[in-house]
């Protein structure tokens, strides 16, 4: 707790580079996400092996224990399940796709994952800016 300061109210407020971390975190996901709008690549497999987003979830394992009891806390939870829900999905559509009929749906579940982790960074992102925990987080 060392890195976050207490005030008079009792909440916890992170240490501005905790804060910075995280925006840089989200950049490091967004930009993941983003080659994959610019290449043939999905967005989802753009943002889960892409190494922007691999370092960002393992800079999110590793700090952790630092956010706890801040704000950021729920970030850092938002950005672990949205990596590892989308590569549980992508392993979904994988074994969707060893069939014939399973590859469109393969296709459809992709696109739609694609569009799932846009909106999780945006709106993570989002509520970073305004300095607010991100609502429907496990910490709201």
């Amino acid at each position: 707790m060392a890195d976050v300061i207490v005030h008079h109210t009792g909440v916890a407020e992170p240490r501005h580079g905790l804060i910075t971390l995280t925006h840089i975190v989200y950049a490091l996901h967004g930009f993941s996400a983003l080659m994959g709008l610019l290449t043939p690549a999905f967005i989802v497999t753009s943002f889960l092996f892409g190494w922007p987003s691999i370092i960002g979830v393992i800079i999110n394992l590793v700090k952790r224990d630092e956010v706890r009891g801040t704000y950021l806390e729920s970030h850092f939870s938002w950005q672990i399940r949205t990596f590892f829900y989308a590569l549980l999905w992508v392993v979904v559509a994988v074994l969707l796709a060893f069939t014939i009929i399973g590859i469109p749906l393969a296709w459809i579940v992709a696109i739609v994952l694609g569009i799932w982790v846009l909106y999780r960074i945006v709106r993570g992102w989002l509520a970073l800016v305004e300095g607010r925990s991100v609502r429907g987080a496990k910490y709201d």
